[in-house]
């Protein structure tokens, strides 16, 4: 049987496609700040003045914090309303994640908890105190009432962060977005899903030919889909998004490519085709290094490579 070889790219081709991924991407990031970002902080706006509205401005919090007493009603429903909680590890500077607050606070940060443990809450307050920005709240440590401008500033600050942070996680979310628009071009090919597995050497365990799995490990590194052609070979696929031609190097040539290494050692180039389907920017001379190195790449602003692809390699069956 004739297998189907995997597309290569020659210099032209890799440097079209990348001026398209990089296109989309710099039309994406300009109109986060006309759209994403505007709405993200009009919402978080909104959550920071209730907060500073339900806490007095904070000093319920800072009231409990040296006190100990329990918290009264508004500050256990900032507590245990999860937008609130959220918006309250952006008034400690810098801001800490959620982990970071359960820690230094040494609870779970489970609204059950802190409703039921009030020396759960009274840790959290703490903590919350203890790391204050004092620039965008210095009325809290001089044990004063702030004025309406200190009040607005500290808002506005305070929601600028909190949004920034917000389509920080939006971005990162990208490489889902990705990995589910594969997986949507794997079944126009034909291609059905079943669930993860560990795919060892000698393509042991792994999914029937016209199948494949998300994210499990690929002999020993874990790859983000693995799909078994239709003639039997398996094609482990990366969805990797780069913001910069630096941060390609890693996502490409120190991951995927590196991996592709990997997968061609541990189980042939007759039984597997590594693959990359990439998204933002990335340089024509690290795509070259990374196909000199048996890495297929596709581009998800066009997966009809990818689908022609999987479709050739049944009527070579």
């Amino acid at each position: 049987m004739s297998l189907t070889p995997p597309p290569r790219w020659t210099t032209e081709e890799f440097k079209e496609q990348c001026e398209q991924a990089r296109q989309i991407f710099r039309t994406r990031r300009l109109n986060e700040s006309r759209g994403l970002y505007s709405e993200t902080f009009v919402k978080c706006l909104h959550l920071v003045k209730e907060l500073l509205e339900k806490t007095d401005g904070l000093s319920q919090v800072a009231a409990i914090s040296a006190d100990e007493e329990a918290p009264g009603p508004d500050l256990f429903e900032t507590l245990t309303d999860t937008d609130l909680l959220e918006t309250l590890r952006y008034v400690i500077g810098p801001p800490i994640s959620a982990d970071d607050l359960a820690e230094l606070a040494d609870t779970s940060l489970a609204p059950r908890v802190l409703f039921e443990d009030t020396e759960a809450s009274i840790r959290v307050a703490e903590t919350v105190i203890q790391g204050l920005d004092p620039i965008r709240f210095p009325w809290v440590g001089q044990s004063r009432q702030p004025g309406h401008s200190e009040l607005d500033a500290a808002a506005l600050a305070t929601a600028a962060l909190m949004a920034t942070r917000r389509v920080e996680t939006a971005r990162r979310m990208q490489s889902k977005e990705q990995e589910e628009a594969v997986k949507s071009c794997l079944r126009e090919a034909g291609v059905n899903e079943v669930e993860p597995r560990t795919v060892s050497p000698g393509l042991l365990n792994a999914p029937e030919p016209g199948e494949f799995c998300r994210k499990a490990k690929f002999g020993t590194r874990k790859a983000d889909l693995i799909v078994r052609l239709h003639d039997g070979r398996c094609m482990p696929i990366e969805c990797k998004v780069s913001n910069s031609s630096t941060n390609s190097v890693k996502r490409l040539n120190n991951d995927a490519a590196a991996k592709a290494s990997t997968w061609i050692e541990e189980f042939g180039s007759g039984a597997t085709v590594p693959s990359a389907v990439l998204a933002g920017i990335f340089k024509t001379l690290n795509l070259e290094q990374a196909q000199a190195q048996h890495l297929t790449t596709f581009w998800a602003h066009n997966l009809d490579p990818l689908t022609s692809f999987i479709r050739c390699t049944e009527q070579s069956t």
